[in-house]
């Protein structure tokens, strides 16, 4: 680290960090300065995401086993990782799942898990981080939501759900953390669409579904797009970083879309 990171010296935890968007976060924060906790239900994987940013950062970087589903697991985690680190200056809550479906025909017990993990999973992660952050004298919480979380998502009515219900949690914890010095933000970004989510599942869901090309399927969304080109990791992380600075030290319950145009709400 040449210590010119616009976060230097802070300390974080991203869950869902083991891979994809969530190790870039983190990974991100690792290049502004930030010793990282890499949190995520896969232990393992998250102990060589760690071990890759910090031999290619050169910035102390932890692996987390968490359970964002278990609370007194996910406090008991995060109470290590400050202990760790010094304490917790900022919490990325990252991890989700998607299982989409029509009303009549999704699983009501997948349509749970998604809400589980999704809504239910960020409480346990924002709990647990106000109880730290309370006790050092304030912190940053930003959840990682999704434009389905401002308007409906067609046959996906669990992660919108779930994601609506983020934006509410995360206003209502704004108010709430006012006062202890926590700030509490969501970026909503847009379709990662060269993300390995798209890139190894959803082009070949959609284009089995529709009865057209991966091609095609990709040319129709990025088509919705005022700008005309998916949403990128940097460009959540931009926002990441900015939403974790003293820039935005008097911005809480906001919920910011990174969609180039596509949503503007």
């Amino acid at each position: 680290m040449n210590g010119a990171g616009r976060l230097q010296g802070k300390t974080a935890l991203v869950t869902g960090a083991a891979q994809g968007l969530g190790r870039a976060l983190a990974e991100r924060l690792a290049r502004e300065g930030v010793r990282v906790a890499v949190a995520d239900i896969a232990a393992e994987a998250a102990q060589n995401t760690a071990d890759e940013i910090e031999e290619q950062v050169g910035i102390e970087t932890l692996a987390v086993a968490l359970d964002v589903t278990d609370p007194a697991g996910t406090l008991a985690a995060m109470e290590s990782a400050a202990a760790l680190l010094g304490g917790l200056d900022i919490v990325v809550s990252n991890a989700g799942i998607l299982v989409s479906g029509a009303v009549d025909e999704i699983d009501p017990a997948a349509w749970a898990k998604v809400v589980s993990v999704n809504l239910t999973g960020y409480f346990n992660v924002a709990r647990a981080a106000a109880v730290i952050m309370k006790r050092q004298g304030g912190g940053v919480i930003i959840q990682i939501n999704s434009k389905s979380g401002k308007k409906g998502s067609y046959k996906n009515s669990a992660y919108a759900a779930s994601k609506f219900g983020g934006i509410g949690l995360t206003q209502s914890l704004a108010l709430e953390l006012a006062e202890d010095h926590i700030r509490v933000n969501a970026i909503c970004p847009g379709n990662l669409l060269d993300s390995p989510l798209w890139v190894n599942s959803l082009y070949a869901q959609y284009a089995r579904r529709w009865g057209i090309s991966e091609q095609e399927v990709r040319a129709r969304y990025v088509a919705q797009v005022p700008m005309k080109r998916g949403c990128t990791y940097e460009d959540v992380a931009n926002v990441l970083v900015f939403l974790a600075s003293d820039e935005a030290a008097y911005m809480t319950g906001q919920a910011i879309n990174v969609t180039g145009g596509q949503e503007m709400n």
